[in-house]
This record gives C-alpha cells, sequence and structure tokens, in this order.
C-alpha cells in the first residue's frame, strides 16, 4: 500500500513539475530545443605581442573589461554587474560574461542563445610580465565552428579572427610605446 501511495505522488509531482514548466513559456525537458552541436570542430588561437612597457602600465590602460571597446573600435557597455568584477556582462559578442580573472588578465564567455547552435567562445586577455620594463600582450581563445559549411570556409575563418586580433594587439603595443599618450588605435 505505501508504495502505491508514494508511485502516485511521484506520477503527481511529475504531472505538476511538467504543468508548471510548459505553462510558464519553458521548453519542457526532453523537448527537441537544443543548442548543442553534433560534431564540433574546436579552434583555438594564440596570440601575443611583446610590449616594451610593464605589465602593470599595460593593465592600467587596457586592463578595464571594456576597455577593449577602444582597441577593437566596438561599442562595449556593461549591462549587469560591476565591470572587472566575475559575473559582469557587456554588450560585446551579444553579451559577453566575465567568467575568471586574475591581477593582469580577464576570461569571459559568449553564453548559449536560445535557438542558436552553441560556439562554446572563450577568450582571455592578458598583460603578462616578461621582465621589469616589458610584457606580452596575449589574446587567446577557443571556439567551435562547425557551423561553417566546409574546412575552407573554416580555415578562412581562422585565419581572418587571427589576422584581426593580430592587428589590434600591434595596434595597443604602438600606442603603449609611443608615449605621448595619443592613441594610434584604428
Amino acid at each position: 500500500m505505501m508504495s502505491r501511495v508514494a508511485g502516485t505522488a511521484a506520477a503527481l509531482a511529475g504531472l505538476f513539475f511538467y504543468a508548471v514548466s510548459t505553462g510558464n513559456g519553458q521548453t519542457p525537458a526532453g523537448a527537441s530545443r537544443s543548442s548543442a552541436v553534433a560534431s564540433p570542430t574546436y579552434v583555438s588561437l594564440y596570440l601575443e605581442v611583446t610590449v616594451n612597457r610593464p605589465a602593470a602600465d599595460v593593465w592600467q590602460r587596457f586592463g578595464g573589461y571594456c576597455a577593449v571597446a577602444e582597441w577593437m573600435k566596438n561599442p562595449c557597455t556593461i549591462t549587469s554587474g560591476k565591470d572587472g568584477e566575475l559575473g559582469a556582462v557587456r554588450t560585446l559578442g551579444g553579451g559577453e560574461v566575465l567568467v575568471g580573472k586574475t591581477p593582469t588578465s580577464y576570461t569571459y564567455t559568449q553564453p548559449v542563445k536560445d535557438g542558436q547552435p552553441y560556439n562554446l567562445y572563450h577568450g582571455t586577455f592578458e598583460a603578462r610580465p616578461v621582465t621589469t620594463t616589458t610584457s606580452k600582450l596575449i589574446y587567446a581563445f577557443i571556439y567551435d565552428n562547425s557551423m561553417l559549411p566546409d574546412d575552407a570556409a573554416r580555415e578562412a575563418d581562422k585565419t581572418r579572427r587571427a589576422a584581426s586580433f593580430t592587428e589590434r594587439l600591434q595596434n595597443m603595443k604602438k600606442y603603449l610605446e609611443s608615449g605621448d599618450g595619443r592613441s594610434t588605435v584604428r
């Protein structure tokens, strides 16, 4: 008798949770709205440039979570949380979330977007000390480019991204080493 009552209670609880999840606009568990990619092809890029400036100076100038806006020439605002704190969301990439940081680096991700394949995009920007007067600007990221139609398109995308971010790092280097405070970022 007790097992019948427990079974009935479990069935009613399941029915209740199903009704609640479908009644509030959420997709019920098991429904096909996955953003997962069946056969991802992960690409990683590691780009660096040496700068004749201490890492602390580099980070003071370009370490803010939205400081990237200047060297990328994209508008950036913090839409949630506080600039530089874990969980802060910036407008770049459709809403990038700050998920990790050190005194001279931060890591972010582009979250899952409803109805779109998830590309797992994560990036890290770092000013790494080399000596007391030099540092490396490092931009490393990983993403899934399997959504592109073929290997040629995937390779072209990787090449384009590498060239674009290398140019941006070079522009930051020019700015930091110019010594006159004028931005040469294009």
